[in-house]
């Protein structure tokens, strides 16, 4: 199976082409040049370098969010474009997800954070489950001081791997002490998500979980989701 992945949620997107989950080729955005002229020559480039054409994709992995409106809009409309051109399903990817997923910790928590800029960050906590991760309530758009509580608040005594390029975001933070000294893990990685989302792509493509042109949607966090917050009584997002 070849899929084609891309990320475009914020200033450090990517993507990545694939053969199952094998990574043949990916390209990442290391420039300041807008998605709506980097992407398609970017897309072209690794399939060209992977000896491959775009009507020889059958699957697109992309990135539904969180991250701006303007990178997710951009990547979800070429995928919606393509999806309609070669009739071809797509993998709609939580972003957050995908940074989970590359913890290799021992840990029964995952803890994924983003920079979402203005003081804030979008989280989300996950459970391993078997061999997969099972997210608890819903991702969110909220600042770090807050994040870090609420996963506290969930978890307990639970040891933690919290994963992200940007851990700066909530080292240091009320609370955060107490997660260290908990024996929580800290995994940083790079903000290269392509690869990761082509990877589950793959697997939702195995269990037949994929969507099409129509149906595709965008998951920007809208602040007001996060806005009823923990504090209430009730679960981040709801």
């Amino acid at each position: 199976m070849i899929l084609l992945a891309i990320d475009t949620c914020d200033a450090r997107g990517s993507v990545a082409v694939l053969r199952d989950a094998a990574v043949l080729q990916e390209a990442i955005h290391d420039s300041a040049e807008e998605y709506s002229s980097w992407l398609l020559p970017a897309v072209e480039g690794v399939l060209k370098a992977a000896g491959l054409k775009l009507q020889d994709v059958e699957v697109y992995a992309a990135a539904c969010g969180p991250g701006s409106f303007t990178g997710v809009r951009v990547g979800l409309t070429s995928v919606k474009a393509w999806s309609e051109v070669y009739r071809r399903p797509i993998a709609a990817v939580s972003r957050l997800e995908a940074l989970a997923a590359q913890s290799m910790e021992d840990t029964p928590y995952v803890a994924a954070i983003v920079d979402a800029h203005r003081e804030q960050v979008f989280g989300a906590l996950y459970q391993r489950n078997g061999n997969g991760l099972q997210r608890i309530e819903d991702e969110a758009v909220i600042a770090p001081r807050q994040f870090v509580e609420w996963v506290g608040e969930r978890v307990g005594s639970e040891r933690v791997a919290w994963v992200s390029p940007d851990m700066e975001c909530v080292a240091g933070e009320e609370g955060w002490a107490a997660r260290v000294e908990n024996g929580d893990r800290v995994v940083r990685v790079e903000a290269k998500f392509a690869p990761t989302i082509g990877k589950i792509g793959y697997e939702m493509a195995l269990e037949k979980r994929l969507t099409d042109a129509l149906t595709l949607d965008a998951n920007y966090v809208r602040r007001t989701d996060a806005e009823i917050f923990w504090k209430g009584g009730v679960g981040l997002g709801r």
